[in-house]
């Protein structure tokens, strides 16, 4: 008998995978094992870096300070989801304060990318008057080749931005010396966490509507890895499982299910959907992250939100151009036995936004209006992500509009 063939995919195609992670520590109570993990990296003294919301909600907190014990040197819990360079110095000052050696990001992606920018100013000598006038000409931050303070990061949300070696940042008059506001981002290998805590029990502690939006983002992760130019068989093995998981989990959640398996089963599912997707050389993002920049860039619309409502229509129209390993993406979503592979997934995303609560009408997130869709369309195609794209897909303003005017 012949034996059936690779379900998508070149097997002849050459690829290179350069990747170096965080160590990964899971367990239910993973958070009672921090001390142990700076143990075993060597480092003494932590700062926790977090929001005010997290730094207050013991569920949370008591886990991590006794898992640190007497590691803990303070707790800076002053992040905000603008991811302010003035927050980072505050953040920097206290660091040093406490004489502290590493840093523990607690939270979602904003706490984690505010550590970052605080490892990084803390491993320079450079004026922040001459940071910002760099950050605003730019829109990043010089990272220094050595001495840069670890960070460990105990994710609560869903997002998916634990194992990547970026940074947003925001900068503002009225918190940091820049003479205008200015926005933008910083990627560099260092910047990849030296560990990562998944703890599903504090992920169970977030709210669930945090939890849902967070979700659909790092669920769009493990999505667009799958179809990305930059996609190898070792991402699409995590990436599938990864997918596998978050399926299952989400529409349990959805449905008010509380039993452990479902945080247990989000917290493995974000861990594999973002193995890989950040390396050195490139990043399996694409499409779908490419419209949610586009959309939240210059729009309140939260991140997720963007996600949820976006996602099945920049499915169908990337299944009307190309493959996009749509039988690929079937067997990860559950649905593979489906005569239609892309109807099916289009349909098995858009019941996952449905069962998250998640709005699925454009016009109902605080986003563009229809007049400014080109615009919104610009961005979208000028994003960096698009360049990962699978490489016959040729999108137009034309083309974005029209998905766009779809989600409206």
């Amino acid at each position: 008998m012949t034996p059936n063939p690779p379900v998508a995919g070149d097997l002849a195609a050459p690829f290179r995978f350069d990747y170096d992670p965080a160590t990964l520590r899971y367990a239910p109570d993973a958070a009672r094992s921090l001390g142990a993990e700076l143990d075993a990296q060597g480092y003494d003294r932590a700062l926790v870096v977090c929001g005010t919301t997290v730094g207050a909600t013991p569920a949370v907190m008591d886990p991590v300070r006794a898992g640190l014990g007497d590691r803990l040197a303070g707790v800076f819990a002053e992040t905000t989801p603008a991811k302010r360079l003035g927050t980072a110095y505050d953040g920097l000052e206290r660091f040093r304060e406490v004489d502290a050696d590493c840093l523990v990001a607690v939270g979602g992606g904003s706490s984690l990318d505010v550590a970052k920018i605080i490892s990084i100013l803390a491993a320079t000598d450079r004026d922040p008057a001459a940071v910002g006038r760099a950050f605003v000409d730019a829109g990043t931050i010089a990272v220094p080749e050595a001495g840069l303070p670890p960070i460990l990061a105990v994710p609560t949300t869903l997002a998916g931005a634990d194992l990547s070696i970026v940074a947003g940042v925001t900068a503002h008059p009225d918190t940091c010396p820049v003479d205008r506001p200015a926005s933008g981002g910083v990627s560099d290998p260092d910047l990849m966490p030296t560990a990562v805590c998944y703890d599903p029990d504090l992920i169970a502690t977030a709210p669930r509507s945090v939890l849902a939006a967070s979700a659909m983002n790092g669920f769009d992760k493990g999505i667009e890895t799958l179809y990305a130019a930059t996609a190898t068989p070792i991402t699409d093995a995590t990436a599938s499982r990864g997918l596998d998981l978050f399926t299952q989990a989400l529409r349990a959640f959805g449905d008010g299910d509380d039993d452990p398996w479902v945080y247990q089963s989000l917290a493995q599912g974000t861990m594999l959907v973002q193995y890989g997707i950040a390396r050195a050389d490139g990043t399996t993002l694409s499409l779908l992250h490419a419209f949610g920049h586009g959309l939240t860039r210059t729009y309140e619309v939260q991140q997720g939100a963007a996600h949820g409502v976006i996602a099945p229509h920049a499915l169908s129209y990337l299944f009307e151009q190309v493959d996009g390993r749509r039988s690929l993406l079937a067997e990860s979503l559950g649905v593979g036995d489906e005569a239609d592979p892309a109807a099916a997934v289009v349909d098995r995303v858009s019941d996952v936004v449905v069962a998250l609560g998640l709005p699925t009408r454009l016009r109902d997130v605080a986003g563009p209006d229809r007049d400014a869709f080109p615009e919104v369309a610009d961005a979208v195609l000028e994003d960096s992500f698009m360049a990962n794209a699978p490489p016959e897909l040729e999108p137009t303003q034309e083309d974005i509009v029209g998905v766009l005017e779809s989600a409206w």
